[in-house]
Protein backbone atom coordinates (compact mmCIF):
# COMPACT_ATOMS: atom_id res chain seq x y z
CA UNK A 1 0.00 0.00 0.00
CA UNK A 2 1.30 3.64 -1.06
CA UNK A 3 1.65 5.98 2.04
CA UNK A 4 3.09 9.81 1.53
CA UNK A 5 5.62 10.24 4.07
CA UNK A 6 7.11 13.65 4.60
CA UNK A 7 10.34 14.95 7.13
CA UNK A 8 10.73 13.51 10.16
CA UNK A 9 10.08 17.45 11.86
CA UNK A 10 6.44 16.81 11.04
CA UNK A 11 5.93 13.59 12.33
CA UNK A 12 8.14 14.51 15.91
CA UNK A 13 5.85 17.32 16.20
CA UNK A 14 2.76 14.98 15.77
CA UNK A 15 4.14 12.71 17.77
CA UNK A 16 4.90 14.81 20.94
CA UNK A 17 2.00 17.43 21.07
CA UNK A 18 -0.95 14.49 20.34
CA UNK A 19 -4.02 15.77 18.18
CA UNK A 20 -6.84 15.90 20.45
CA UNK A 21 -8.00 19.22 21.83
CA UNK A 22 -11.28 18.26 22.38
CA UNK A 23 -13.98 15.42 21.69
CA UNK A 24 -14.36 14.08 18.50
CA UNK A 25 -16.20 16.44 15.91
CA UNK A 26 -19.89 14.83 15.44
CA UNK A 27 -22.16 16.02 12.79
CA UNK A 28 -26.19 15.74 12.11
CA UNK A 29 -25.91 12.06 11.47
CA UNK A 30 -24.13 11.70 15.04
CA UNK A 31 -21.57 10.10 14.09
CA UNK A 32 -17.82 10.56 13.95
CA UNK A 33 -16.53 11.23 10.69
CA UNK A 34 -20.67 11.86 8.88
CA UNK A 35 -20.71 7.53 9.75
CA UNK A 36 -17.57 6.53 7.59
CA UNK A 37 -15.82 3.59 8.38
CA UNK A 38 -12.12 5.12 9.50
CA UNK A 39 -10.23 1.67 9.73
CA UNK A 40 -11.37 1.48 5.66
CA UNK A 41 -9.06 5.02 4.65
CA UNK A 42 -6.30 2.57 5.68
CA UNK A 43 -7.03 -0.13 3.24
CA UNK A 44 -7.50 1.85 -0.08
CA UNK A 45 -4.74 3.05 -2.56
CA UNK A 46 -4.09 7.19 -2.04
CA UNK A 47 -4.28 9.23 -5.20
CA UNK A 48 -0.94 11.79 -6.09
CA UNK A 49 -1.51 14.59 -4.63
CA UNK A 50 -3.78 16.93 -6.97
CA UNK A 51 -5.89 14.05 -7.57
CA UNK A 52 -9.22 13.02 -5.79
CA UNK A 53 -9.05 10.10 -3.14
CA UNK A 54 -10.94 7.10 -3.50
CA UNK A 55 -14.63 6.48 -1.81
CA UNK A 56 -13.74 5.50 1.89
CA UNK A 57 -16.63 3.23 2.77
CA UNK A 58 -19.74 3.95 4.76
CA UNK A 59 -20.23 2.43 8.06
CA UNK A 60 -23.36 0.25 9.41
CA UNK A 61 -25.26 1.05 12.74
CA UNK A 62 -24.60 -2.37 13.96
CA UNK A 63 -21.46 -2.27 13.92
CA UNK A 64 -20.25 0.99 16.33
CA UNK A 65 -17.76 1.79 19.01
CA UNK A 66 -17.30 4.64 21.58
CA UNK A 67 -13.98 7.03 21.54
CA UNK A 68 -13.27 10.21 22.35
CA UNK A 69 -16.66 11.18 23.50
CA UNK A 70 -18.60 9.68 19.92
CA UNK A 71 -19.75 6.37 18.32
CA UNK A 72 -17.50 5.79 15.48
CA UNK A 73 -19.31 3.51 12.30
CA UNK A 74 -17.65 0.55 10.60
CA UNK A 75 -18.36 -1.32 7.10
CA UNK A 76 -18.07 -5.14 8.86
CA UNK A 77 -17.16 -6.27 12.91
CA UNK A 78 -13.61 -6.69 11.41
CA UNK A 79 -13.13 -3.36 10.95
CA UNK A 80 -14.41 -2.53 14.72
CA UNK A 81 -12.40 -4.76 15.99
CA UNK A 82 -9.55 -3.22 14.36
CA UNK A 83 -10.12 0.05 15.72
CA UNK A 84 -11.07 -1.51 18.89
CA UNK A 85 -8.00 -2.65 19.42
CA UNK A 86 -5.83 0.64 18.76
CA UNK A 87 -8.69 3.33 18.29
CA UNK A 88 -6.22 6.34 18.31
CA UNK A 89 -4.36 4.30 15.54
CA UNK A 90 -7.41 4.85 12.90
CA UNK A 91 -9.60 8.10 13.70
CA UNK A 92 -8.78 11.72 11.98
CA UNK A 93 -6.28 14.15 13.40
CA UNK A 94 -7.59 17.18 14.99
CA UNK A 95 -10.96 15.15 16.53
CA UNK A 96 -12.22 15.11 12.64
CA UNK A 97 -11.65 18.88 11.91
CA UNK A 98 -10.18 20.47 9.03
CA UNK A 99 -6.44 20.21 8.61
CA UNK A 100 -5.62 23.12 6.98
CA UNK A 101 -8.30 25.00 9.15
CA UNK A 102 -6.51 23.80 12.05
CA UNK A 103 -3.09 25.57 10.61
CA UNK A 104 -4.67 28.50 9.87
CA UNK A 105 -5.35 28.77 13.55
CA UNK A 106 -8.76 27.82 13.04
CA UNK A 107 -11.33 25.02 13.91
CA UNK A 108 -13.75 23.99 11.15
CA UNK A 109 -15.21 20.43 10.51
CA UNK A 110 -13.02 18.42 7.69
CA UNK A 111 -15.00 16.77 4.79
CA UNK A 112 -14.96 12.82 5.34
CA UNK A 113 -14.73 12.33 1.56
CA UNK A 114 -10.87 14.77 1.25
CA UNK A 115 -8.83 13.10 3.15
CA UNK A 116 -5.21 11.95 3.15
CA UNK A 117 -2.99 9.73 5.09
CA UNK A 118 0.36 11.20 6.26
CA UNK A 119 2.99 8.86 8.20
CA UNK A 120 0.25 6.73 9.01
CA UNK A 121 -2.32 9.40 9.70
CA UNK A 122 -5.54 10.39 8.45
CA UNK A 123 -6.36 14.18 7.78
CA UNK A 124 -9.67 15.69 6.33
CA UNK A 125 -10.54 19.18 4.72
CA UNK A 126 -13.41 20.82 4.52
CA UNK A 127 -13.45 21.26 0.57
CA UNK A 128 -12.08 21.05 -2.50
CA UNK A 129 -10.05 24.08 -2.59
CA UNK A 130 -9.02 23.89 0.87
CA UNK A 131 -7.18 20.34 -0.23
CA UNK A 132 -5.51 22.49 -3.02
CA UNK A 133 -3.97 24.98 -0.30
CA UNK A 134 -3.14 21.85 2.39
CA UNK A 135 -1.44 20.09 -0.96
CA UNK A 136 1.06 22.69 -1.66
CA UNK A 137 3.12 21.83 1.88
CA UNK A 138 1.77 19.15 3.74
CA UNK A 139 4.55 18.59 6.19
CA UNK A 140 4.43 22.42 6.37
CA UNK A 141 1.04 22.42 7.14
CA UNK A 142 1.12 19.50 9.54
CA UNK A 143 3.71 21.23 11.75
CA UNK A 144 2.24 24.53 11.92
CA UNK A 145 -1.28 22.94 12.60
CA UNK A 146 -0.03 20.82 15.44
CA UNK A 147 1.87 23.56 16.96
CA UNK A 148 -1.89 25.61 16.27
CA UNK A 149 -3.99 22.50 18.14
CA UNK A 150 -2.61 22.69 21.61
CA UNK A 151 -3.86 26.00 22.20
CA UNK A 152 -7.15 25.83 20.40
CA UNK A 153 -10.05 25.96 23.04
CA UNK A 154 -13.69 24.34 21.78
CA UNK A 155 -15.24 27.79 21.74
CA UNK A 156 -13.03 28.41 18.73
CA UNK A 157 -15.51 26.32 16.38
CA UNK A 158 -16.58 27.88 13.61
CA UNK A 159 -20.22 28.80 14.18
CA UNK A 160 -20.89 29.02 9.91
CA UNK A 161 -22.65 26.82 7.90
CA UNK A 162 -20.96 23.63 7.48
CA UNK A 163 -21.95 21.52 4.34
CA UNK A 164 -23.81 18.38 5.20
CA UNK A 165 -20.74 15.64 4.11
CA UNK A 166 -23.68 12.38 4.36
CA UNK A 167 -27.34 13.00 3.89
CA UNK A 168 -28.30 9.91 6.00
CA UNK A 169 -26.68 8.36 9.27
CA UNK A 170 -25.23 4.90 8.91
CA UNK A 171 -27.69 2.22 7.81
Amino acid sequence: MFRFSFAATALSVALSTGAFAGEQYVDSTGYAVSGYDVVSYFDLPQSPVGAAQPAPQKGLKEFTAQYNGASFAFSSAQNRDRFLADPAAFVPQYDGHCAYGVAKGGKVPGNPTLWRIVDDKLYLNITKNVVGFWEEDIPGNITVAYGNWKDIEADDASDKDIPDFRAEAPM
